[in-house]
């Protein structure tokens, strides 16, 4: 097992400086004198040789990195603590450094933990550090690492137990089928809770399972099964007003489109508003280049390219993910994801995919800390780390960024507005 702390110089603490001042900046910290940053690597299954030699090539820059060996310097008048992410939670820099170990050793890829140590030094108080803690942690996908050095990275995985059945779930009233949907910290509606009670009573006829309600609460959650811009719209008024006319009008048009289009029967919602224009176009015929198939997750056109000298069908793929809720939760993730969803059906559609675009809705990032929704990240973590995942996964695929439209306004702060769009292409005939 082997034990190692890298750290910038000096002259290149830039990133531990401007965390030192949002610090003091956010929380109101005057006597935080000092911040340090290091990056922990706990590496097993590696030689002494292959070890040695990973030391300036793959954890390390020696022009700009200090490199420490078991335990790093600490003054009196400091105190570390280190961060690491959940298990389970994927670590792109231990999994890309251990990569990286397996070319430089060859044979079996090596164990490899990473953490990110913290040293602050000034006159700070218990809650003083209780605060920069709970700053710099966000408990969706990190927790406070221990310092000791484990004595092995191989982690034992308890069997599980069997998966509980809701026995008495059949019978419950409204108001215990609503402290059950609390009690479970599930997502769903009290009206989606008691639809699943009346299925498994009277279709199943029979309990379900914790897993059960937990997969149901999971697909019919906002960001799977979109139920904003699913629900139902039974009536829609407008104020009186001359700047409303223009949206009056639209909504009757969309009316007298859908009747067209014999939709009569299907629910007036914010999905069909946003998609039943293309509907039109292709009823008159201005769609003919859009390629038709099962399916409709992407928009596809077919469009002829001329490739050594004759025409060749290709497809033009558009496509748009929003992860709002994700982003909002855990804006690094969140972020990369987002852009990663939207090239991954181009992309499996066995398209290139070349150009991106990123729009975001965010409140103010420049607010006090303390004016934070309980429950909430911060507005200014949120931007910078979504900003960072979205280049993150960017970056590794090589997809260029085209558009990066940031929008602030009051709106966003329940809840952020995360969407990316991109556009690929690849021969017809290879889909």
């Amino acid at each position: 097992m082997w034990r190692l702390f890298v750290e910038k110089k000096p002259a290149f603490r830039s990133e531990a400086e401007a965390l030192l001042r949002d610090l003091r900046e956010q929380l109101a910290l005057s006597n935080l004198k000092s911040l340090r940053l290091l990056q922990r690597y706990d590496v097993e299954g590696l030689t002494a040789e292959t070890f040695t030699s990973a030391l300036t090539t793959v954890f390390a820059e020696p022009p700009v990195d200090e490199v420490h060996r078991e335990q790093f310097p600490l003054a009196a008048n400091e105190v570390a603590f280190a961060v690491e992410f959940l298990p389970g939670q994927f670590d792109q820099r231990a999994d890309s450094a251990a990569q990286c170990l397996q070319i430089v050793g060859g044979g079996e890829r090596p164990l490899l933990a990473a953490a990110r140590v913290f040293v602050v030094s000034g006159d700070l108080a218990t809650s003083d550090l209780a605060r920069i803690k709970s700053f710099l942690i966000n408990p969706v996908d990190s927790r406070e690492a221990t310092l000791e050095k484990p004595a092995s990275l191989h982690r034992a995985v308890p069997r599980p137990a069997n998966v509980a059945t809701l026995v008495a779930f059949l019978t419950l009233t409204a108001k215990q089928l609503r402290d059950l949907r609390q009690s479970l910290g599930l997502a769903m509606s009290d009206a989606d809770l008691q639809f699943c009670q009346a299925y498994f009573r009277d279709e199943a006829k029979r309990p379900p399972t914790l897993t059960e309600l937990k997969l149901l609460d999971t697909y019919w959650s906002d960001h799977c099964r979109h139920t904003t811009f699913l629900a139902q719209l039974e009536s829609v008024e407008f104020e009186p007003s001359p700047l409303l006319a223009p949206f009056r009008a639209s909504w009757e048009r969309y009316q007298q489109v859908r009747l067209g289009l014999g939709r009569e029967g299907k629910p007036v919602c914010l999905m069909d508003l946003a998609t039943i224009a293309a509907r039109e176009l292709r009823r008159q015929g201005l769609l003919d280049d859009q390629e038709d198939s099962e399916e409709v997750n992407a928009a596809s056109l077919v469009v002829p390219i001329e490739v050594d000298g004759r025409s060749e069908e290709w497809l033009v793929m558009f496509k748009n993910e929003t992860h709002n809720h994700p982003t909002e939760i855990e804006p690094f993730g969140g972020a990369a994801t987002c852009l990663g969803g939207a090239i991954r059906d181009p992309l499996s559609g066995r398209s290139y995919v070349y150009q991106a675009m990123r729009v975001t809705g965010a409140a103010n990032p420049l607010l006090p800390l303390a004016e934070t929704l309980p429950g909430k990240l911060p507005q200014r973590k949120i931007c910078r780390e979504a900003a960072a995942g979205y280049s993150s996964y960017g970056n590794q695929i090589g997809l260029a960024t085209g558009l990066v439209a940031e929008h602030y306004h009051p709106g966003f702060v329940a809840k952020r507005m995360e969407i990316c769009a991109v556009v690929a292409a690849g021969p017809r005939r290879a889909v």
